[in-house]
């Protein structure tokens, strides 16, 4: 049950007829995932901690530059030098202490992804580097857990939801492939702030959608942002049936 100070505390968000009691209890039963606590993790890990889901796993084995500040708000000027783990847990208690905070401070091998991921209900990539992502992609098809994609470089932004539960979800290897060595990461091409958060506030909330189960999640969708007019598209994503991760096995 929540109690009075839950009750008080999230009661804006309960307000609303797609949370209300019963989602706000789903919020605190559930389990997250966050890889990566840079420009993306930063306004996802606190605005998942701030809506009450009980229970976030933290994953990052960089320590805060000072050249983080300028998009990374979960840290701030006394982090520097810390790995980003403990910065992220200090400001996440200070919001609410409620939350439960599981820590991965060492780069995730195969077998300890697999575990981190199967040990929650959904999976959010705020990472910055194709290798990781393709990676975090394997172990949700395996484990059948929702992934909520995000990425952000320069002034364009790109969002998906990638379920595996569902028959018709593309997985993010559908949509990208194998990749393109000549990816840039934000430290060689830059980025703007507000769009890291822009996309990572979205991520938040499509995260939210599934753990609460209301609204209409982005699965089979790709939302491209483009910072510099200020412009969203959206276009279809279908299932490879021939894909490498999610489809079906050759013999």
């Amino acid at each position: 049950m929540l109690t009075d100070q839950e009750l008080l505390r999230y009661s804006r968000q309960i307000l609303l007829q797609y949370v209300d009691i019963e989602g706000q209890l789903r919020l605190k039963n559930a389990r997250a995932l966050i890889v990566g606590l840079g420009g993306l993790g930063a306004p996802v890990a606190l605005y998942l901690a701030a809506a009450g889901v009980g229970e976030l796993h933290l994953a990052d084995f960089d320590t805060v530059d000072l050249t983080n500040l300028q998009r990374q708000i979960i840290h701030d000027t006394d982090s520097v030098g810390q790995t980003k783990v403990d910065s992220a847990v200090r400001r996440l208690t200070a919001i609410n202490p409620d939350v439960r905070l599981v820590t991965h401070r060492s780069a995730l091998d195969a077998d300890s992804l697999a575990a981190a991921v199967a040990a929650v209900d959904v999976v959010l990539d705020c990472s910055d580097n194709f290798a990781t992502r393709e990676a975090v992609n394997a172990a949700c098809v395996a484990a059948a857990r929702p992934l909520v994609s995000g990425a952000a470089i320069r002034l364009e932004g790109q969002l998906s939801v990638f379920d595996p539960r569902r028959a018709d979800s593309p997985c993010y290897h559908c949509l990208y492939g194998h990749g393109s060595d000549t990816e840039l990461t934000c430290s060689e091409a830059g980025v703007i702030g507000p769009l890291v958060g822009l996309v990572g506030s979205l991520q938040a909330l499509e995260a939210l959608k599934l753990l609460a189960g209301f609204g209409e999640p982005l699965v089979g969708r790709l939302l491209l942002i483009d910072a510099l007019t200020t412009r969203f598209r959206e276009l279809r994503v279908k299932r490879d049936p021939g894909c490498g991760v999610c489809g079906a096995p050759h013999a």
